[in-house]
């Protein structure tokens, strides 16, 4: 099937109800009469699509973007809407999109500089690039568009979004994460917030070209991972704690088994044997909920050499203290705290809120006993996420966990008030005898960069 489009000269001999005139010196995709125009020849095209009974789904993406552009230009010219070809072609290209992709969200989603997607509303869309927000130039018409194309972007994974069920979490095909929430939760509109993953998790050395540690600290990453040292990753909202674990996971030989367990499952390890379990929410009353407790009771029982926990935030703390403590060693997991001492009385909340039958002193001496390493990353004012320190926790000493911090981040300035990162090692060997046979290249290395 073969369509063409007809040049055409404005008109201003009538104008479609509601549609504005574009103005010459606002950019057309961010106008208001952009807007109107795309959803008035939007609705002209899906009456015209049900109209002559076509299933545009079944056709190739050519003959899409063809019949869309013709019947573009047969709306703009029948109604007289003052446009060009250039801002024809921009309204032709959305309404594809709205046809048969994810329309405003469209080109977000397919852009891998892009981290999350936040919609507070129709009008308001922000997204976080390299840290920062920024607010995008696209928008929904109204509610009702941003609706119809959350149930599109749910319909395959048979998530349901309604006035009886107003919160959906659920995960993208792409490894992604959709969070939504609807009125009558949601007071000014839905809100949702897409989290994306990169389809190639950040290495170690990708890391260190781009600023979230040095080389020295690298170095002592990989001793700790091949040493099969207990590591948590610890860090704010947002701050990289997925992705500095993601590259830890790569330094795991490929002759072990790994087995993750996740609220909602968002590692990729580049590796050759995982094992990826994620939890599962129940019905009505928590009927049938499978929680991440009681995965990793299970992961316990299916021979892994390596566990590693998404996030730690409940009851599974227990678990994961005592599978330290005995013989799993090389555990790792990230958990929400601000700094190393935060991390430490997160761990001793979570124990004691899932019924730790013990003293305080006995939790304390399991806690310094199971974690060999804290991880801490942050994401800076600036917008840049960076490590900025690790801690080594060396034992207990009167009723508190001693920790000794290897590693801190400093942020120098130039002349010119230009910020400059600096990790500051103090030139300490590690405690843990796990890291005896890594002496030598440890020794090297953080001498050579105190």
């Amino acid at each position: 099937m073969e369509y063409k489009v007809t040049s055409f000269a404005t008109s201003a001999a009538r104008v479609a109800p509601g549609v504005r005139v574009p103005d010459p010196h606002a950019p057309f995709a961010q106008s208001d009469a952009y807007q109107n125009v795309l959803v008035a020849a939007h609705e002209h095209l899906r009456n015209t699509l049900e109209d002559e009974c076509i299933d545009i789904h079944a056709w190739a993406p050519d003959t899409v973007g063809r019949y869309v552009r013709t019947q573009t230009a047969l709306f703009v010219q029948g109604w007289g809407i003052p446009v060009n070809d250039a801002q024809m072609e921009i309204v032709a290209t959305a309404l594809v999109k709205e046809l048969t992709g994810y329309g405003p969200l469209d080109d977000l989603l397919h852009d891998p500089a892009i981290d999350e997607i936040l919609i507070n509303g129709c009008k308001d869309i922000h997204v976080s690039q390299g840290g920062h927000l920024v607010r995008a130039r696209q928008r929904f018409s109204d509610d009702n568009h941003l609706l119809l194309i959350l149930h599109r972007i749910l319909a395959p994974l048979g998530c349901h979004l309604d006035a009886s069920n107003p919160i959906v979490d659920a995960r993208l095909p792409n490894g992604g994460r959709l969070n939504a929430i609807i009125a009558p939760l949601a007071v000014d509109g839905p809100m949702v917030s897409i989290r994306k993953f990169r389809k190639n998790p950040f290495s170690p050395a990708e890391l260190v070209r781009i600023g979230t540690f040095d080389a020295a600290m690298q170095v002592l990453l990989r001793a700790m991972v091949l040493s099969r040292c207990n590591i948590l990753v610890s860090g704010g909202t947002s701050s990289g704690k997925t992705s500095v674990l993601n590259a830890l996971a790569s330094y795991v030989p490929a002759i072990e088994r790994v087995i993750t367990v996740e609220d909602t499952a968002e590692l990729s390890f580049n590796h050759p044997h995982v094992v990826r379990l994620e939890s599962r929410i129940g019905g009505f009353g928590g009927q049938d909920t499978i929680s991440v407790r009681d995965l990793l009771r299970h992961g316990l029982r299916m021979r892994p050499d390596r566990i590693v926990v998404g996030e730690v935030r409940g009851a599974e703390v227990l678990e994961m203290l005592q599978a330290m403590s005995t013989v799993h060693d090389g555990l790792m997991a990230t958990i929400h705290a601000d700094s190393p001492g935060d991390c430490l009385y997160r761990i001793e909340m979570l124990a004691c809120f899932a019924g730790f039958q013990g003293s305080e002193d006995g939790l304390r001496r399991q806690i310094a006993s199971a974690i060999d390493f804290i991880v801490q990353i942050k994401r800076l004012g600036n917008g840049r996420r960076v490590l900025v320190s690790i801690t080594e926790i060396i034992g207990v000493n009167d009723n508190l966990i001693s920790t000794r911090e290897m590693f801190c981040h400093e942020v120098q300035y130039d002349t010119d008030g230009r910020e400059h990162d600096r990790w500051v090692n103090f030139g300490i060997q590690p405690h843990s005898h796990k890291l005896e046979p890594f002496r030598r290249e440890l020794r090297e290395a953080l001498n050579g960069s105190c």
